[in-house]
Protein backbone atom coordinates (compact mmCIF):
# COMPACT_ATOMS: atom_id res chain seq x y z
CA UNK A 1 0.00 0.00 0.00
CA UNK A 2 2.63 2.82 1.14
CA UNK A 3 5.24 2.68 -1.69
CA UNK A 4 7.82 4.47 0.20
CA UNK A 5 8.52 6.40 3.27
CA UNK A 6 9.48 9.70 2.31
CA UNK A 7 7.13 12.29 1.30
CA UNK A 8 5.37 12.64 -2.26
CA UNK A 9 5.86 16.27 -2.95
CA UNK A 10 9.66 17.23 -2.52
CA UNK A 11 10.34 19.81 0.14
CA UNK A 12 7.68 18.38 2.10
CA UNK A 13 8.80 18.74 5.94
CA UNK A 14 6.70 17.23 9.10
CA UNK A 15 5.62 20.75 10.40
CA UNK A 16 3.76 21.64 6.96
CA UNK A 17 2.01 18.27 6.25
CA UNK A 18 -1.23 18.14 8.55
CA UNK A 19 -1.36 15.43 11.04
CA UNK A 20 -5.30 15.18 10.48
CA UNK A 21 -7.18 15.34 7.37
CA UNK A 22 -11.25 14.88 8.03
CA UNK A 23 -12.66 14.28 4.21
CA UNK A 24 -16.51 14.26 3.02
CA UNK A 25 -16.46 12.02 -0.02
CA UNK A 26 -19.03 13.38 -2.16
CA UNK A 27 -19.71 12.91 -6.04
CA UNK A 28 -20.15 8.68 -6.12
CA UNK A 29 -23.70 9.10 -7.64
CA UNK A 30 -22.82 12.53 -9.98
CA UNK A 31 -19.75 10.25 -11.52
CA UNK A 32 -21.74 7.25 -11.89
CA UNK A 33 -24.60 9.44 -13.72
CA UNK A 34 -22.28 11.16 -16.16
CA UNK A 35 -21.65 7.52 -17.33
CA UNK A 36 -25.19 6.10 -17.36
CA UNK A 37 -24.17 3.55 -14.85
CA UNK A 38 -26.42 2.78 -10.96
CA UNK A 39 -25.58 5.07 -8.30
CA UNK A 40 -24.22 2.13 -6.85
CA UNK A 41 -21.11 1.48 -9.43
CA UNK A 42 -19.81 5.00 -8.54
CA UNK A 43 -19.96 4.12 -4.61
CA UNK A 44 -18.04 0.55 -5.66
CA UNK A 45 -15.56 3.13 -7.96
CA UNK A 46 -15.20 5.13 -4.90
CA UNK A 47 -13.64 2.16 -2.81
CA UNK A 48 -10.81 2.60 -5.11
CA UNK A 49 -10.13 6.68 -4.28
CA UNK A 50 -10.01 5.70 -0.33
CA UNK A 51 -7.55 3.21 -1.17
CA UNK A 52 -5.96 5.13 -3.50
CA UNK A 53 -6.12 7.88 -0.35
CA UNK A 54 -4.95 6.30 2.16
CA UNK A 55 -1.93 5.47 0.01
CA UNK A 56 -1.50 8.95 -0.20
CA UNK A 57 -1.42 10.08 3.37
CA UNK A 58 0.46 7.07 4.67
CA UNK A 59 3.58 8.50 1.99
CA UNK A 60 2.56 11.81 3.19
CA UNK A 61 3.41 11.32 6.87
CA UNK A 62 -0.10 11.92 7.75
CA UNK A 63 -1.01 10.59 11.24
CA UNK A 64 -4.79 10.62 11.29
CA UNK A 65 -7.32 10.06 8.08
CA UNK A 66 -10.96 10.53 8.96
CA UNK A 67 -13.45 9.59 6.17
CA UNK A 68 -16.96 10.62 6.08
CA UNK A 69 -18.81 7.34 5.12
CA UNK A 70 -22.40 7.60 5.67
CA UNK A 71 -24.55 10.42 7.55
CA UNK A 72 -27.01 9.71 9.99
CA UNK A 73 -28.99 11.77 7.32
CA UNK A 74 -27.96 8.96 4.64
CA UNK A 75 -30.61 6.44 6.05
CA UNK A 76 -33.62 8.74 3.74
CA UNK A 77 -31.70 7.81 0.65
CA UNK A 78 -33.82 4.90 -1.47
CA UNK A 79 -33.81 1.60 0.68
CA UNK A 80 -31.97 -0.17 -2.37
CA UNK A 81 -29.33 2.34 -2.06
CA UNK A 82 -28.27 2.26 1.68
CA UNK A 83 -29.09 -1.91 1.52
CA UNK A 84 -25.83 -1.47 -1.66
CA UNK A 85 -24.12 0.72 1.03
CA UNK A 86 -24.45 -1.24 4.03
CA UNK A 87 -22.94 -5.04 1.70
CA UNK A 88 -20.37 -2.19 0.42
CA UNK A 89 -19.15 -1.41 3.61
CA UNK A 90 -19.30 -4.59 4.72
CA UNK A 91 -17.37 -6.08 2.02
CA UNK A 92 -14.34 -3.25 1.94
CA UNK A 93 -13.80 -3.82 5.48
CA UNK A 94 -13.09 -7.68 4.83
CA UNK A 95 -11.15 -7.17 2.00
CA UNK A 96 -8.87 -4.17 2.47
CA UNK A 97 -8.81 -4.35 6.87
CA UNK A 98 -5.80 -7.03 6.28
CA UNK A 99 -4.04 -4.83 3.65
CA UNK A 100 -4.29 -2.08 6.66
CA UNK A 101 -3.12 -3.87 9.28
CA UNK A 102 0.23 -5.32 7.04
CA UNK A 103 1.00 -1.48 6.78
CA UNK A 104 0.86 -0.71 10.21
CA UNK A 105 -2.86 1.23 10.17
CA UNK A 106 -5.16 1.50 12.79
CA UNK A 107 -9.13 1.54 11.70
CA UNK A 108 -11.56 2.98 13.64
CA UNK A 109 -15.27 3.13 13.23
CA UNK A 110 -17.22 5.96 14.90
CA UNK A 111 -20.79 6.80 15.22
CA UNK A 112 -24.11 5.75 16.64
CA UNK A 113 -23.92 1.40 15.40
CA UNK A 114 -26.73 0.34 17.14
CA UNK A 115 -28.68 0.83 13.56
CA UNK A 116 -25.96 -1.21 11.82
CA UNK A 117 -26.97 -5.38 11.05
CA UNK A 118 -25.51 -7.54 14.08
CA UNK A 119 -22.83 -8.93 11.55
CA UNK A 120 -21.44 -5.77 10.41
CA UNK A 121 -21.14 -4.76 14.00
CA UNK A 122 -19.01 -7.63 14.64
CA UNK A 123 -16.80 -6.94 11.01
CA UNK A 124 -16.19 -3.37 12.73
CA UNK A 125 -15.54 -4.78 15.73
CA UNK A 126 -12.92 -7.39 14.75
CA UNK A 127 -11.30 -5.22 12.66
CA UNK A 128 -10.67 -3.04 15.87
CA UNK A 129 -9.84 -5.47 17.62
CA UNK A 130 -6.91 -6.76 14.40
CA UNK A 131 -5.68 -3.31 13.74
CA UNK A 132 -5.32 -1.58 18.03
CA UNK A 133 -1.96 -1.59 18.11
CA UNK A 134 -0.95 0.01 14.84
CA UNK A 135 0.22 3.41 14.90
CA UNK A 136 1.64 4.29 11.40
CA UNK A 137 -1.60 5.58 10.79
CA UNK A 138 -5.42 6.05 12.02
CA UNK A 139 -8.18 5.64 9.46
CA UNK A 140 -11.49 6.62 10.59
CA UNK A 141 -14.58 5.78 9.03
CA UNK A 142 -17.44 7.86 10.13
CA UNK A 143 -20.51 6.13 9.69
CA UNK A 144 -24.28 6.76 11.16
CA UNK A 145 -22.53 9.57 12.04
CA UNK A 146 -23.85 13.11 12.60
CA UNK A 147 -21.97 16.61 14.52
CA UNK A 148 -25.13 16.78 16.48
CA UNK A 149 -25.36 13.73 17.66
CA UNK A 150 -21.68 13.74 18.30
CA UNK A 151 -22.37 16.44 20.63
CA UNK A 152 -25.50 15.66 22.08
CA UNK A 153 -24.01 12.01 22.98
CA UNK A 154 -20.80 13.74 24.63
CA UNK A 155 -22.62 16.00 26.77
CA UNK A 156 -24.94 13.20 27.58
CA UNK A 157 -22.15 10.87 28.69
CA UNK A 158 -20.48 13.93 30.53
CA UNK A 159 -23.12 14.01 32.70
CA UNK A 160 -23.24 10.55 33.64
CA UNK A 161 -19.59 10.48 34.19
CA UNK A 162 -20.32 13.75 37.07
CA UNK A 163 -23.41 11.59 38.42
CA UNK A 164 -21.38 8.59 38.68
CA UNK A 165 -18.40 10.51 40.13
CA UNK A 166 -21.28 11.49 42.67
CA UNK A 167 -21.21 15.07 41.61
CA UNK A 168 -24.71 14.19 39.88
CA UNK A 169 -26.36 17.16 42.21
CA UNK A 170 -23.74 19.95 41.03
CA UNK A 171 -25.01 22.88 39.30
CA UNK A 172 -21.70 23.97 37.69
CA UNK A 173 -21.96 24.13 33.92
CA UNK A 174 -20.10 21.84 32.20
CA UNK A 175 -16.48 22.93 30.31
CA UNK A 176 -15.34 21.96 27.15
CA UNK A 177 -13.12 19.60 28.23
CA UNK A 178 -15.51 17.47 29.92
CA UNK A 179 -17.17 17.41 26.60
CA UNK A 180 -14.30 16.95 24.60
CA UNK A 181 -13.05 13.72 26.10
CA UNK A 182 -16.51 12.00 24.91
CA UNK A 183 -16.53 13.01 21.49
CA UNK A 184 -16.90 9.98 19.22
CA UNK A 185 -13.20 11.27 17.52
CA UNK A 186 -11.64 12.04 21.55
CA UNK A 187 -8.54 9.54 20.08
CA UNK A 188 -7.23 12.21 17.91
CA UNK A 189 -5.97 15.41 17.31
CA UNK A 190 -8.83 18.11 15.72
CA UNK A 191 -8.58 17.68 11.85
CA UNK A 192 -5.75 20.12 10.70
CA UNK A 193 -7.59 20.25 7.07
CA UNK A 194 -10.91 19.84 5.98
CA UNK A 195 -11.60 18.46 2.33
CA UNK A 196 -14.46 18.31 0.61
CA UNK A 197 -14.81 16.68 -3.04
CA UNK A 198 -17.43 17.33 -5.56
CA UNK A 199 -18.00 20.83 -5.71
CA UNK A 200 -20.62 21.40 -2.83
CA UNK A 201 -18.95 23.97 -0.35
CA UNK A 202 -20.66 22.95 2.95
CA UNK A 203 -19.50 20.50 5.76
CA UNK A 204 -23.02 18.87 6.50
CA UNK A 205 -23.27 18.00 10.16
CA UNK A 206 -19.39 16.34 9.82
CA UNK A 207 -17.29 16.72 13.00
CA UNK A 208 -19.18 20.26 13.96
CA UNK A 209 -16.99 20.97 17.43
CA UNK A 210 -13.81 19.27 15.77
CA UNK A 211 -13.53 21.77 12.91
CA UNK A 212 -13.64 24.86 14.36
CA UNK A 213 -10.01 26.03 13.71
CA UNK A 214 -9.44 23.22 10.70
CA UNK A 215 -8.34 24.36 7.30
CA UNK A 216 -11.29 24.28 4.61
CA UNK A 217 -10.56 22.70 0.68
CA UNK A 218 -12.85 21.86 -1.64
CA UNK A 219 -12.65 20.41 -5.03
CA UNK A 220 -14.85 19.96 -7.66
CA UNK A 221 -13.41 17.07 -8.50
CA UNK A 222 -16.05 13.86 -7.74
CA UNK A 223 -14.72 11.68 -4.92
CA UNK A 224 -13.82 8.46 -7.67
CA UNK A 225 -11.54 10.45 -9.44
CA UNK A 226 -9.64 11.86 -6.09
CA UNK A 227 -6.29 10.60 -5.86
CA UNK A 228 -2.50 11.20 -4.97
CA UNK A 229 -2.26 14.57 -7.13
CA UNK A 230 -5.68 15.89 -5.72
CA UNK A 231 -3.82 15.00 -1.94
CA UNK A 232 -1.01 16.85 -2.95
CA UNK A 233 -2.75 19.86 -3.91
CA UNK A 234 -4.72 19.93 -1.14
CA UNK A 235 -1.65 19.89 1.65
CA UNK A 236 0.14 22.13 -0.71
CA UNK A 237 -2.82 24.70 0.07
CA UNK A 238 -2.61 23.95 3.52
CA UNK A 239 0.95 25.18 3.60
CA UNK A 240 -0.16 28.26 2.44
CA UNK A 241 -2.46 28.92 5.22
CA UNK A 242 -1.91 30.68 8.10
CA UNK A 243 -3.32 29.54 11.15
CA UNK A 244 -3.74 32.08 13.88
CA UNK A 245 -5.56 30.68 16.34
CA UNK A 246 -7.11 34.08 17.51
CA UNK A 247 -3.96 35.75 17.03
CA UNK A 248 -2.33 38.58 14.52
CA UNK A 249 -0.28 37.52 11.83
CA UNK A 250 2.67 39.82 13.86
CA UNK A 251 2.31 37.22 16.83
CA UNK A 252 2.08 34.08 14.95
CA UNK A 253 5.58 34.99 12.88
CA UNK A 254 7.46 36.99 16.37
CA UNK A 255 6.42 32.71 17.63
CA UNK A 256 7.95 31.21 14.98
CA UNK A 257 10.85 33.35 14.43
CA UNK A 258 11.40 32.51 18.65
CA UNK A 259 11.12 28.94 17.74
CA UNK A 260 13.35 28.59 15.10
CA UNK A 261 15.69 30.34 17.07
CA UNK A 262 15.16 28.16 20.07
CA UNK A 263 15.98 24.87 17.83
CA UNK A 264 18.89 26.47 16.37
CA UNK A 265 20.05 26.87 19.49
CA UNK A 266 19.21 23.57 20.89
CA UNK A 267 21.67 21.98 17.64
CA UNK A 268 24.42 24.35 18.42
CA UNK A 269 27.41 23.45 19.74
CA UNK A 270 28.27 24.64 23.50
CA UNK A 271 30.85 26.78 22.03
CA UNK A 272 28.15 28.49 19.73
CA UNK A 273 25.63 28.74 22.41
CA UNK A 274 28.17 30.19 24.47
CA UNK A 275 29.32 32.75 21.78
CA UNK A 276 32.50 31.32 21.18
CA UNK A 277 34.33 30.09 17.31
CA UNK A 278 33.33 26.10 17.22
CA UNK A 279 36.48 24.32 17.24
CA UNK A 280 37.51 22.27 14.48
CA UNK A 281 37.02 18.91 14.73
CA UNK A 282 34.54 19.42 18.52
CA UNK A 283 31.57 17.31 18.25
Amino acid sequence: MFRRQEPIAPGFSPGEVPRHVAIIMDGNGRWARQRMLPRAAGHRRGVNAVRATVQACGELGIEHLTLFAFSSENWRRPPDEVSALMELFATAIEHEVSRLHEHGVRFRVVGDRARFEPGLQTLIEDAEATTRDNARMTLTIAANYGGRWDITQAVNRALAARAADGQGGTDAPLREAEIAVHLALAHAPEPDLFIRTGGETRISNFLLWQLAYTELWFTETLWPDFGATDMQAAVEAFRNRERRFGRTSDQVRREATHACASEALVQASPEERAGLPRVAGAR
